[in-house]
């Protein structure tokens, strides 16, 4: 294998997942569970670790918003102690993941409108609430296109019908489309139990 594309496969898992510019990701911040840089002042993931916090931090994010319950299997029932003790900001906007209303997004996205240049976290169990949100904060607020703003979201899961139909309301109550032309919104089908 050639040295380029030997390093290439190297730092792949470390680049940002979208084209705004390539950007270098902390290795350590590449192992929470889905990961992803949107813009150098916001990210999304799954839940991390009481480490990965610290790791955080040290990445110099100053504010991290958790969009589930305090109750899932992983969730640190102190993680507002453990967030704040390291000196960023905490907040919580539970989501209903079988439930997610318009009012959620915009508690989420107010938050991020009172300081848009506050590097910012967005998290919740595996990163599929989260890439939601990021998806419409991005198109609505940031200009991001539809089309990448999706193609970013789908690196983590394509919307199942509940949280296509929440990405579509939220779009038309704010006069937007989410349609564009290589976007596929057919939720994937049920997985059998």
């Amino acid at each position: 294998m050639n040295k380029f594309l030997s390093s290439l496969l190297i730092l792949t898992p470390f680049l940002a997942c979208n084209s705004y510019a390539v950007e270098e990701v902390d290795p350590a911040l590449a192992e929470i569970v889905n990961f992803r840089q949107y813009s150098p002042t916001f990210a999304s993931s799954g839940q991390p670790s009481r480490e990965q916090f610290a790791t955080i931090a040290e990445n110099g994010f100053e504010r991290i918003v958790y969009i589930a319950f305090t109750n899932n299997q992983n969730a640190l029932a102190d993680a507002d102690l453990v967030i704040k003790g390291l000196g960023m900001e905490y907040m919580q906007v539970p989501v209903d993941f079988d439930n997610p209303l318009p009012a959620d997004f915009y508690a989420f996205a107010d938050s991020m409108q009172r300081n848009t240049d506050k590097k910012t976290l967005l998290h919740c169990q595996v990163n599929a609430r989260a890439t939601a949100f990021s998806f419409l904060y991005r198109v609505l607020y940031e200009d991001v296109p539809v089309a990448e703003a999706k193609e970013d979201m789908n690196t983590v899961w394509q919307p199942n019908e509940v949280w296509r139909d929440f990405i579509f309301t939220v779009m038309a109550q704010n006069n937007a489309s989410a349609d564009c032309e290589d976007c596929d919104w057919t939720p994937p089908p049920p997985r059998s139990q």
